[in-house]
């Protein structure tokens, strides 16, 4: 073999020898980048699934603390109204304010009342007959306006000293209407008993006062009762009435 055959032969195993490096070498790099990046991608993960697991958590907080909105609304709905049926804050219904009308008249009903400071009080002419007793309990406003009387007069009998003879006056017959008295006129309700002996039932001592509630009043009035003693143990009172029978 010639010189020139031996210098090509080898120059072709130098070539082959370099061309087996570096592919080698090149792999070597491809193997490491992708084992970096596999490493890298790995090392990462637990991270994204702790951020989402995380996330979750606080959106599972978030729907626990504020309403959704079908929550919001019945809240809403649930809130006070200014309608009836409203509730306060302690859950029970408010009462409903009366209406300014009602109030006004509610007021000129009370006003209008006659009362024990502006009237006077005195028995009228006894009226006996057939066994019975009638005595007039007469009012009159002594105030310088019209005032009303309507109803029963509660009334008992009593001795100067304030104790008390016998039981209270029971009511007789029905309620009447209004009586309206302007300045200086009377109304009037009828004491009834009976006489001594009309009954087995034993009188009352005699009493020295009449102590009286006119109709709608908290104040008493009093009144000399004349020596009225009561028999039989019958001892009512009518409604009011206009007038004073004497």
């Amino acid at each position: 073999m010639s010189l020139t055959a031996q210098s090509l032969g080898r120059g072709r195993r130098v070539a082959a020898g370099s061309l087996i490096a570096v592919a080698a070498l090149a792999l070597t790099a491809c193997q490491s980048g992708t084992d970096s990046a596999s490493h890298s991608s790995s090392a990462s993960a637990p991270a994204a699934a702790n951020s989402a697991q995380d996330g979750h958590s606080s959106q599972s907080s978030g729907n626990n603390t504020r309403p959704s909105g079908s929550q919001g609304r019945s809240a809403e709905a649930a809130g006070p109204s200014s309608g009836a049926g409203a509730k306060s804050p302690a859950g029970k219904p408010e009462a409903k304010a009366p209406s300014a009308s009602r109030s006004h008249t509610s007021a000129m009903t009370v006003s209008d009342r006659c009362t024990a400071d502006n009237m006077s009080l005195r028995m009228g002419r006894t009226d006996i007959g057939a066994g019975n007793i009638h005595i007039p309990l007469v009012f009159t406003n002594k105030g310088k306006t019209a005032c009303t009387l309507r109803g029963f007069p509660g009334v008992s009998l009593i001795m100067r000293d304030g104790s008390t003879v016998g039981k209270p006056a029971t009511r007789s017959g029905a309620a009447g209407g209004a009586v309206r008295l302007q300045p200086g006129q009377s109304a009037h309700s009828v004491l009834h008993t009976v006489n001594d002996g009309v009954s087995d039932t034993p009188c009352w001592n005699k009493s020295q006062l009449v102590y009286t509630y006119p109709p709608g009043s908290k104040d008493s009035m009093t009144t000399s009762s004349g020596g009225l003693r009561v028999c039989g143990g019958r001892f009512d009172v009518t409604t009011v009435e206009a007038g004073s029978l004497g």
